[in-house]
């Protein structure tokens, strides 16, 4: 049976969508190549489509076009990560302070199943587990602020640094010394405190820029 490959603004974001995916998930690497033939092959979409779908990570600053060599997946300094990771601050501490104020009691019940599950993965040392919650609290929080624009450029921008935030949460003692600040933020939006989300989501955004700068 012939399997008819995705195309246009479809296939364009498919490609662009599983690509990001990867990242997170570790598959793909700074510097790695990226062959528009083989991403059609590989996601079932025209190679037009690869190709285009590699310009619009381009433009996210999460690939880079060699000329004359084709794509890959740029790589990021620790100094930029740093940089980056500033950004991310000031947006997620909106974001925080926002979600204090909007999220709903559903909402907040959730975050306190994620804080439950954190403190969980940290006793049971389930590295792999805290990671993907970490990130699950952040995405949480995100959501519940209603902040639909600061969403956008978040994602942008924690695709650049996907692996330097891997290699934190893997590095040893890391989730037991960031549970806390994790926690903080939880409980601030749990309370609808506003100031004190701001505060704790500054404070785990500068363990992490610290960290950085100790790798540096």
């Amino acid at each position: 049976m012939t399997i008819t490959a995705i195309k246009g603004a479809a296939g364009r974001t498919h490609v662009a969508d599983a690509i990001r995916r990867a990242l997170w998930a570790g598959e793909l690497v700074p510097g790695q190549r990226l062959v528009e033939q083989d991403l059609a092959d590989q996601y079932g979409v025209t190679r037009n489509s690869a190709r285009e779908a590699l310009s619009d990570l381009a433009a996210d600053d999460v690939v880079e076009l060699v000329p004359h060599r084709g794509a890959r997946i740029r790589v990021v300094s620790v100094d930029e990560a740093v940089q980056i990771t500033e950004c991310r601050s000031a947006l997620e501490r909106l974001c925080a302070r926002k979600a204090a104020v909007l999220a709903t009691p559903s909402q907040r019940a959730a975050l306190v199943a994620v804080g439950d599950g954190l403190r969980e993965a940290v006793a049971q040392g389930a590295v792999e587990t805290y990671s993907t919650l970490n990130r699950r609290l952040h995405d949480l929080v995100i959501e519940y602020s209603g902040q639909v624009v600061a969403a956008r450029q978040l994602e942008r921008l924690n695709v650049q640094v996907v692996r330097f935030q891997f290699r934190l949460a893997m590095r040893p003692g890391r989730p037991a010394q960031s549970l806390p600040q994790l926690l903080s933020i939880i409980d601030a939006v749990v309370a609808g405190d506003a100031d004190a989300a701001d505060a704790a989501a500054a404070a785990q955004l500068q363990s992490v820029i610290d960290e950085l700068r100790a790798t540096a």
